[in-house]
């Protein structure tokens, strides 16, 4: 039997049934190393489905470079410097274009914005995220979202109208918990791995998404989002909420960007694999049979420059994001990372054997390589997981982002760890998602306001039934 992989992707939504029916709208606004985006969800409370409205995005090496007087307080992974003032401008008109383009008001339709960024591994401490967030709000407030669609409301009347009967509120309180998982140590998680919100967001992104497929995606589970860095969770069997037992960090879109950045297509510094494979087809099955071989040997030499393993507890920085190892020990969460040579020592070497790639076989083979290659990343930081004992026998899977679901990596990742042995009918355990970090948005924003759908849970284990009366129970206390 062939393996199928399940794919979630988004059904479309009518301008009309958004104005009429109850639909809670959230924009997820996003800087990350790569692309800066503005991507409006729309959940109809009813069914407690999420529907992408549209998605704007831009290159965020294209911010305006500093003003005098402006203070650079960090960097993308390519060296773009950013000021709190040019990051907040960028948002802004992200966002304002997202909204217009989809014909509706910022200060009277958009009901929540939650904001977030992958940009953590150019900064020297995951303290400095806090300044970060804080010019993302800025860009939020200048496009004119109200403070209040920003925070979790005190009261039920602090939501809108056509939702205050969807909400919980009077019964359970937002106590941190997003879709049925808390984070690590009571607070943000960020104090261990600087990109934990990302990997917060992709979770309960892929459960919501999960839910279009026949995948029950909850906990236990494995999320891992391949954008430019790498983040995920690992969460537990725990009732009412699972704990975030292990973090995944370090490098994931940024392995194929420095192959490609050796093809001479794109820029030598700030070029993406994003750039390339848009607009290239991948190749057809007749050459990856011919040229099998050369893809395995390629494959094989980048797999011995990338480090996958369970992080040092030395460490400061792992695949240059800023982690703490030590701390993350004392609460009993793993950090497996994923590293190329140290904090991206040897991404040159991987530049290297693109050019070789691409003079000897051409671009369709590069794209061959580059999915083999993060295939292999995905079943090595799973193995590592099992390694470390953090599977267990209903344990699922799932992958987003745009170095993990794209081309043939699907396949490639589903026949990979069937050979592992992790359960029988692997397929029906994994799900790939398109903007997890979107999705999961909608969802985070939908727990501080606690919009749940009983009658279609995220929380909870699978197969089991919503958390909702254990929640109010252990908040009684």
């Amino acid at each position: 039997m062939a393996l199928k992989p399940r794919i979630a992707e988004s059904p479309q939504v009518r301008y009309i049934d958004l104005k009429s029916k109850p639909f809670f709208i959230v924009a997820s606004v996003e800087v990350g190393n790569t692309t800066t985006k503005s991507i409006l969800t729309a959940t109809n409370m009813d069914t407690g489905r999420t529907h992408i409205v549209n998605k704007v995005l831009r290159m965020t090496r294209d911010v305006r470079p500093p003003k005098p007087g402006e203070a650079v307080f960090g960097k993308t992974l390519t060296g773009v410097e950013l000021t709190r003032e040019a990051v907040a401008e960028l948002v802004k008109s992200t966002l304002t274009e997202s909204m217009e383009k989809a014909s509706l008001d910022i200060k009277t339709d958009l009901n929540f914005v939650v904001r977030s960024t992958g940009v953590v591994a150019g900064f020297d401490s995951p303290e400095e995220v806090g300044e970060f967030i804080k010019a993302l709000a800025d860009g939020c407030l200048m496009a004119g979202v109200p403070p209040k669609n920003m925070t979790p409301p005190m009261s039920i009347s602090n939501i809108s109208k056509k939702l205050q009967k969807y909400s919980k509120l009077e019964k359970v309180i937002f106590d941190g918990a997003v879709a049925g998982v808390v984070p690590p140590i009571g607070s943000t998680g960020v104090e261990i791995v600087a990109n934990e919100m990302e990997g917060e967001l992709a979770t309960a992104g892929i459960k919501e998404a999960a839910k279009l497929t026949d995948v029950d995606f909850r906990n236990p589970c494995i999320s891992i989002d391949f954008g430019t860095t790498l983040d995920g969770r690992i969460t537990s069997p725990d009732q009412p909420y699972a704990k975030t037992i292990g973090n995944f960090c370090g490098y994931a879109g940024a392995i194929p960007d420095a192959i490609i950045r050796g093809s001479k297509i794109v820029d030598s510094k700030v070029g993406t694999a994003l750039e390339v494979f848009e607009k290239q087809k991948p190749p057809s099955f007749l050459t990856l049979k011919m040229k099998a071989k050369a893809i395995e040997d390629y494959s094989r030499r980048i797999h011995e420059l990338i480090i996958i393993e369970k992080v040092p507890a030395d460490r400061k920085r792992y695949g240059s994001v800023p982690v703490r190892p030590d701390a993350a020990e004392e609460i009993g969460v793993t950090l497996i990372g994923c590293d190329v040579g140290e904090n991206g020592s040897n991404m040159g070497k991987l530049s290297a054997i693109g050019v070789e790639i691409c003079k000897s076989h051409g671009l369709p083979i590069v794209y061959a390589v580059i999915d083999e290659v993060m295939a292999g990343v995905v079943c090595r930081l799973i193995e590592v997981a099992k390694k470390e004992g953090l599977i267990f026998e209903d344990t699922t899977f799932g992958i987003t982002g745009r170095a993990g679901i794209t081309g043939n990596k699907p396949k490639l990742i589903l026949s990979c760890l069937e050979k592992m042995n992790l359960a029988p009918k692997i397929d029906e355990r994994v799900v790939f998602v398109d903007d997890g970090l979107a999705r999961g948005a909608a969802v985070m924003a939908r727990c501080m306001n606690s919009l749940g759908s009983p009658q279609n849970p995220l929380g909870g284990r699978h197969g089991g039934k919503c958390i909702l009366a254990q929640r109010m129970k252990m908040q009684e206390r």
